[in-house]
């Protein structure tokens, strides 16, 4: 194996360069990484369940699919999956006790497409239960740490992947982005995550949580290595029902982009209070790489921004309700010991098997739903989101992307935020990109102290190619999604 830089510490792209260049196999690469989380992950807590046979016998395959000569771009690399897609044969737990004996029957269609691309699983990912958190600190399994500074969380809900990609645990991981559970986790760990269009990438497989908010997408140190995952997961599903039939572009050459004429827009209500000035200071440096490069930049407005947390707590819990109610301890997943009745039986079980911040969550949402407080709360809600999803058809009329921060601080501490509301308020600019279905990035573009700050780039609707090719651009000229924290580099 010959490379100045670390294996840990390549890109997806290149360690899928080396494969092909015969500097290292599939297995050795496997091996690799395998070794280093045994070593690491217990100080993090990224991984939930380490596939370590599977792993290694996906990777000979790899090796031997290379050797016949018809090996895919990205046959032998090895990734982490967050823990709420379906993986035959593998626990998937979604962070819950209530699933922690749940052995999936099946793959989600991204696994398979991964599968048959030839990617091996390195393992699944830690994240808050059933995605739903900020911090990564809701998980059945405890809470993960932040690479970049171990008494800070790595964001949430995908926090696993988060820090297991910015530790060189992996070169790239899956995510789920609900309210910004991609985008906010890669901004506090200092790598690059794309939210995907609504349906632009297959729900089949992912465990839901809010089903008309919930989509999977890459994680990975750069722009051009979410392009290259873009390429093998998008696409329609016949069994997904709101996955979009329309054609996939070839994200890596999109890539190509000229930022030249480049109209950016800066949504006024990101910039105003509750945004920390050492993220401020970071982001508004960033733009001004744009523009140095031949970008124009203007001020525009985004008015029912205020409104997008309340919205979505109205919207999320309430499907939330719905989708987790089939929890009941008689299918699958967690049961009580020795039930009296049907009605001891799911009491206890849902008891014994949610952890809190589920509960608060499926209250709230059973409570929208019922009867009399339906049209007061939940129609209502989704009236103001119709206005929200309009802001931005009105922004984008006037420029190609938006740009702002991705969290309104750099990563807080563990324990910071006991009161929940006020970890509601920590997805204020990610929140209404899921309600309006864009696609969102973001890109490391600074550092505050030594915890990172994330730029989040916000495109139209299947705006994906022209995102990437700005953010990869963006990389071409700073090296931000460079820079790699202390943690784990003595024992490279």
């Amino acid at each position: 194996m010959s490379s100045s830089i670390a294996l840990h510490d390549k890109t997806l792209s290149e360690l899928a360069q080396g494969l092909e260049a015969g500097e290292y196999t599939s297995r050795e690469l496997t091996e690799a990484f395998l070794a280093r989380i045994e070593r690491l992950d217990g100080e993090l807590n990224s991984y939930i369940t380490l596939c370590r046979e599977e792993a290694l016998r996906e990777a000979d395959a790899a090796d031997a699919r290379r050797a016949a000569g018809n090996a895919a771009p990205l046959t032998g690399v090895p990734m982490a999956i967050k823990d709420i897609f379906c993986t035959e044969g593998v626990r998937t737990s979604c962070g819950s006790k209530m699933l922690d004996n749940f052995i999936s029957p099946y793959d989600a269609t991204v696994i398979e497409k991964l599968k048959a691309e030839g990617v091996v699983m390195l393992g699944k990912t830690n994240l808050d239960e059933f995605a739903m958190g900020s911090s990564n600190e809701n998980s059945y399994y405890g809470p993960v740490k932040n690479p970049w500074d171990l008494s800070a969380v790595p964001g949430g809900s995908s926090g696993g992947s988060a820090a297991a990609v910015a530790a060189g645990l992996a070169p790239a991981a899956l995510g789920t982005d609900t309210g910004g559970s991609i985008r906010q986790p890669a901004a506090f760990c200092g790598i690059t995550g794309l939210k995907p269009t609504y349906g632009r990438v297959s729900r089949y497989g992912m465990i839901a949580y809010a089903s008309s908010l919930d989509q999977g997408g890459p994680m990975a140190r750069s722009a051009e290595d979410c392009a290259r995952l873009m390429n093998v997961i998008a696409g329609a599903d016949p069994r997904d029902s709101t996955s979009v039939v329309r054609g996939v572009p070839d994200y890596v050459e999109g890539l190509d982009y000229d930022l030249k004429g480049l109209k950016i827009g800066l949504p006024k209500e990101y910039f105003g209070d509750g945004l920390s000035a050492e993220v401020e200071a970071s982001v508004r440096a960033a733009i001004k790489v744009f523009e140095d490069a031949g970008a124009s930049v203007q001020e525009i407005s985004l008015p029912h921004t205020h409104l997008a947390i309340p919205t979505y707590y109205v919207i999320a819990p309430a499907e939330a309700s719905s989708n987790l109610s089939r929890y009941d301890g008689v299918r699958f997943g967690h049961r009580c010991a020795d039930p009296q009745d049907l009605e001891d039986l799911y009491k206890r079980t849902r008891e014994e098997g949610f952890g809190d911040e589920v509960k608060r969550r499926i209250l709230i949402g059973t409570h929208t739903l019922s009867e009399g407080f339906f049209d007061a709360y939940y129609i209502k809600a989704q009236k103001v989101r119709r206005l929200i999803r309009q802001d931005f058809l009105d922004a984008f009329d006037q420029v190609d992307v938006l740009m702002g921060p991705a969290a309104p601080t750099p990563a807080f501490d563990l324990g910071a935020h006991k009161d929940p509301l006020s970890m509601y308020l920590q997805d204020l600019y990610t929140i209404a990109i899921n309600l309006a279905g864009i696609p969102g990035i973001s890109v490391p573009a600074g550092l505050a102290g030594k915890r990172p700050v994330g730029l989040q780039i916000l495109g139209p609707h299947f705006g994906e190619q022209t995102l990437l090719g700005v953010a990869h651009q963006f990389q071409q000229i700073t090296d931000w999604h460079r820079q790699r924290p202390e943690f784990g580099q003595e024992q490279a």
